[in-house]
Parts: C-alpha cells; sequence; structure tokens
C-alpha cells in the first residue's frame, strides 16, 4: 500500500482513509462472503431433520455433514483473512500517520498548543478501533435485515419476532448514545486535563518537592480526577442499564422465536427445521447490534479522536518537501520584520531590522520580555514573521526546504533538552553520522574532555533512565548538537546562563574559532565574555531596535552617554543613546541593512 497522497481539500488523515478504501472494500467482500456462509448451519439443520431423519440415509447425513464443514472452514479462514487485514490497516495507518503527527505535535507546541503528545493517543485510538472486531461489526451490521428477510421467508410470524427485536435493539444503541455521549465528552477532556497536570507535575517534579507543591498538585489531580470518575460513572451506570436490556431482550427473543416455532410447528405451518433455523439466524442477525451496544464507548473515544485528529493535522500541516537550494554560506538579511502572539494583537517585535555575514557573531542584548528569544527562534524558522522577511542567502527562510535548513542552522534554546540515547547520538542531532564529525563538533564545542569524563564517554546513555547531566553538562552538550554537521547559522540563546568560569572559557574560544570557520553566529547574552567575541551588537527594548552597529561603536555610545549621567553601572544599555551618537549608529545601521 503506498503513503497517502494529499489532494486538494483533504487533511493528511482524510487522504489517508481515502487510500484504505480498496482494503476497506476488500473487508466488505469477505464480510459478504462470510455472512452468506454463515447460512450453512440452518440449511444444514434444516436438510438433517426435515430429509435425513425421515429417510433415515446416512449417505445424505455424511454428504450435508462434509459440504457444511467445508463452508463453516471456509468462513473460518475469511474471517482470519479479514482480522488480518484489518490488522494491517491498521498497522499502515499508524505508520503513515505517525511521523506527520509526531511533527504535527511539534508545530503546536511551538505555537504555545497545550496538546502535546495526546493526539499521538489519539491515533492509538483509531488503530486499536481499526484492529479489533468493532470495525468488523460494523461491516456485519448490513446483514441483519437479510438474516431478517431469510426468517420471514420461513414464517411471516418469525420474520416479525426478528424484526421487532432488531429494531428494538437499534433503538436501545441509538438510546445509549444519546444519553451517554455528554459524560463521555466530560470524561475525555478531564482525562486530557489529568495527562496535562501529571505531565507538567513530573517535569517540574524538583520544584514541587523543594517547594512542598505535591499537597497543592494532588488536590488538583483529585479533583480532575473526581470529575472524569464521576463521567465514567455516570455514563457506565446508564449504558450499563441498556447493556443488561438487551442481554434480556436477546435470551427472551431466542426463546420467543423457538416458542413460536413450537407452536407453528403443531400447527404443521414450518418444519422443526425450519423452528431451528430460524433460532440460529437470529442469533446471527442480532450479535452486530448487540456488539455495537457493548463496544459504543469505543465507537464513540473513535469518534472523538477522528475528529481532534483531523481538525489538528489541518491546523498543524506538515512541512512538504522543497526545492533543495545551494548551501547557504551563512548571510541573513532581517529585513522590518514584526511579530505578534497568534490571535492576539500583543506585538513582540517590530521593525526589527539588521544583518550578518558569514563569520560574524551578533551579540543581542536586552531587558527581560525585549523579545530577544522570540528573535532567535525567528532566526531559525521556528515561527514565521506578522510581517517583514528573514532571508537566508538571499531566499526567504521558509522558502527553504526544512530538513536542509535545519542541517544548515544550529540552535541553542535556554531550556536545554537532551534525548533519550547516547551523548554520541545526542551530538549527532540522532541521526546517522561519522564518529569523526561528532568528535569534531565536540572539540569544536570544546566538551570533548568533558565527554572523557563520563562513565562510558560518548557511549553514556542520557536522558530517561540514563546518566544525569547537570545544566552546564547539558547546556555544553547542546552546543555540540548546535555546532555538528554543515551548520552556517548558529544561534544560541543565553548559551552561558549555566555555565561556570571553565564553561564560559570554552564558550569564548568555541566562538573564536567559528568566527574563523566563517560561521554566522547570534549570541543572546550579557557576559563580557560574550560581548568581547561580537563583531556588531543589537540592543532590543520592548521589541524594537534601540541600538544597532558595530561593537566598538555601541559600547563607545553607550560609555559615553553613561558618563553623561553619572556612570555606566547606572545606566543600562537598552537605554536610547544621546541625540549624536545615535544618529551616527543608526546610519551604520542603515549602511548595514
Amino acid at each position: 500500500m503506498k503513503a497517502p497522497e494529499v489532494s486538494k481539500g483533504d487533511t493528511l488523515l482524510e487522504a489517508a482513509m481515502k487510500e484504505c478504501r480498496p482494503v476497506f472494500r476488500s473487508v466488505a467482500v469477505f464480510s459478504i462472503v462470510i455472512n452468506a456462509l454463515m447460512l450453512a448451519t440452518p440449511i444444514y439443520m434444516i436438510q438433517v431433520m426435515d430429509r435425513v431423519l425421515r429417510s433415515g440415509k446416512v449417505e445424505t447425513l455424511i454428504l450435508l455433514t462434509l459440504i457444511a464443514s467445508g463452508a463453516l472452514l471456509v468462513m473460518c479462514i475469511l474471517d482470519t483473512l479479514r482480522s488480518s487485514i484489518a490488522v494491517k490497516t491498521a498497522s499502515w495507518i499508524n505508520e503513515k500517520l505517525g511521523p506527520a503527527y509526531l511533527e504535527a505535535c511539534c508545530k503546536a507546541q511551538i505555537a504555545g498548543d497545550a496538546a502535546g503528545t495526546e493526539r499521538l493517543r489519539d491515533l492509538q485510538y483509531i488503530r486499536s478501533f481499526v484492529s479489533t472486531q468493532s470495525m468488523g461489526a460494523l461491516f456485519d451490521a448490513p446483514w441483519v435485515p437479510i438474516f431478517v428477510v431469510f426468517i420471514w421467508l420461513l414464517h411471516p410470524y418469525l420474520g416479525m419476532i426478528a424484526l421487532a427485536s432488531a429494531l428494538v435493539l437499534l433503538v436501545i444503541s441509538f438510546v445509549t448514545e444519546m444519553v451517554t455521549l455528554e459524560p463521555n465528552e466530560t470524561a475525555e477532556q478531564s482525562q486530557i486535563e489529568i495527562m496535562r497536570l501529571a505531565d507538567a507535575t513530573v517535569r517540574n517534579a524538583e520544584a514541587v518537592a523543594a517547594m512542598g507543591m505535591m499537597p497543592a498538585m494532588a488536590d488538583r489531580w483529585r479533583a480532575l480526577n473526581a470529575r472524569e470518575t464521576g463521567a465514567i460513572h455516570a455514563a457506565s451506570s446508564m449504558s450499563g442499564r441498556l447493556v443488561t436490556l438487551s442481554k434480556f431482550l436477546r435470551a427472551f427473543v431466542q426463546i420467543a422465536i423457538l416458542g413460536m416455532g413450537a407452536w407453528l410447528v403443531v400447527e404443521n405451518q414450518i418444519t422443526p427445521g425450519a423452528m431451528i433455523a430460524a433460532a440460529i439466524m437470529l442469533g446471527r442477525a442480532l450479535a452486530p447490534v448487540e456488539m455495537a451496544i457493548t463496544m459504543w464507548s469505543s465507537y464513540i473515544a473513535a469518534r472523538f479522536a477522528y475528529q481532534r485528529l483531523n481538525e489538528h493535522i489541518a491546523k498543524y500541516v506538515p512541512d512538504g518537501a522543497r526545492t533543495r537550494l545551494p548551501t547557504p554560506s551563512g548571510h541573513v538579511d532581517v529585513r522590518k520584520v514584526s511579530f505578534a502572539i497568534p490571535d492576539t494583537l500583543q506585538p513582540i517585535l517590530t521593525d526589527v531590522t539588521f544583518e550578518i555575514i558569514p563569520g560574524e557573531v551578533l551579540a543581542i542584548v536586552g531587558p527581560s520580555g525585549a523579545g530577544k528569544s522570540t528573535l532567535c527562534r525567528l532566526l531559525v524558522g521556528l515561527n514565521k514573521p506578522a510581517s517583514g522577511r528573514i532571508v537566508l542567502d538571499g531566499s526567504d527562510l521558509h522558502n527553504w526546504d526544512r530538513n536542509q535548513l535545519g542541517r544548515s542552522v544550529g540552535y541553542l534554546p535556554q531550556d536545554v533538552e537532551l534525548f533519550p540515547g547516547t551523548v554520541q547520538e545526542n551530538i549527532a542531532r540522532m541521526g546517522p553520522s561519522s564518529d569523526a564529525e561528532v568528535v569534531a563538533a565536540a572539540k569544536l564545542a570544546r566538551v570533548h574532555d568533558l565527554v572523557q569524563h563520563l562513565p562510558q564517554g560518548y557511549e553514556t546513555v542520557v536522558g530517561f533512565g540514563g546518566v544525569r547531566l547537570s545544566g552546564g553538562q547539558r547546556q555544553r552538550v547542546g552546543l555540540a548538537r548546535a555546532v555538528f554537521g554543515q551548520a552556517r547559522v548558529i544561534v544560541l540563546d543565553e548559551p552561558n546562563a549555566n555555565l561556570d568560569h571553565v564553561g564560559e572559557a570554552a564558550l569564548a574560544q568555541a566562538l573564536r574559532d567559528l568566527k574563523s570557520q566563517g560561521i554566522a553566529v547570534v549570541v543572546v547574552g550579557h557576559r563580557p565574555s560574550t560581548l568581547a567575541q561580537a563583531d556588531k551588537l543589537l540592543v532590543l527594548q520592548n521589541g524594537r531596535v534601540v541600538h544597532f552597529g558595530s561593537r566598538e561603536d555601541v559600547m563607545k555610545a553607550w560609555t559615553e552617554t553613561a558618563a553623561g549621567e553619572g556612570g555606566s553601572e547606572t545606566v543600562p544599555m537598552w537605554r536610547p543613546l544621546a541625540d549624536k551618537p545615535q544618529k551616527l549608529i543608526e546610519h551604520n545601521a542603515a549602511g548595514d541593512a
């Protein structure tokens, strides 16, 4: 089965379901043959009781038994094949959509959506539904009226009992959906909120334990759990009564049809074989309806999951392949870039303009909330500007193939997380690499010696179940990951936040080496060791550029202004400079842009 091809107007999930249509049609054909062969048993009973018992011919009995046994064997084989096809289809759906939803979940996280990995759990709901008997019941359901017609042909009275029982069970299934819809939705939403709370609590386990927050978090968990439990109990109580009623009805109609059949036999209106055959066919006719009632919660969960998955993949469309451009040199041109929080009018960056050429280090400084981290995210393509452009080697950043751009960009965020795996795998960005490439990146980041002091060196497992690295160690390994491979633009957001003086010196040397290799570097930080390596300074305040130019010009103008206002310690760098120096820097910035 080929990968899903998305046509205009369809989401990736809808395209995958369309790709599965030939398989579903095959399952439907199998279901037709399986249900047709189900008639072998009632036909066998009619022939045995109405002919063999009267004629006493053993040869006829043996032949009929062989034919019926063959039919049942074929039916069982087809049923097994149908189940196998359903399982393989479910696995294909998971295999083809899993990576896309993993990417969509990452996009949602970047956009501030709290869904996290919940959509991947929804995908498991769909997989479970397709691979279990729930879907088989859907294909068997159309045979309910066909079996009722066969029973009616045996005698109208028997057909009326079958029809009435099927309609009553159908009504019960609709009532089950109506009365359990709201509590099931409440339970689903509560479960989502419980998992979010649990994830947040575990992620912040140290803060929770250190500051005695566990009782408060436990109380929140209990409140959400009580709401979920109440909804589950309400849905279970209502559906349980209806399931009990359906089971009673199922048993009662079996007795009723046998009783009616016996009376019709006594009245010589049908044969004993027809009576037994009617009971067998009624059982088969009601089985899909009863299964639908029993497994209604699975249908509801799968339906909700499908709706959420479809909405999610429509909102966070995975990146498609783009034409690969020549390997960039690292020339970044930011032109009047503005950015605001999505769905709000609150601006974070306004008309930001600057330029970086290969071999330059640009230091970004400014107060908290000035937009420094947001600018870093824009520079590596995590967010798209509301207006303006970010151009890499003459091409808009979002015109680059995402994978090619990723290999050309290095990024060290403020909160460095390592993936479960070895140090070598983390430096290599979890992909294939040569040992020489990994060691080269580690040496460039001055982390090679640190790695050698770990228990198994580069093969040391970190992350879940592995060695726990300190914040500074994670930051230095993250720096090696950022400079790995063919990165030509490297963005470092507060790279020395957790470093000691040894780490600071290593970072300064790494910045010097990156400059000498012609790599463009953007670094956020105010420490002297960082600023000393900068060729240019960009000062942000309230999302706007208040100073931009060469390090010497900006520092000189700032020092002059500070001296005029009573000393540099009282004048932050992001304060607007005096008119004359400010005009000079604006002129330099315009020339650079």
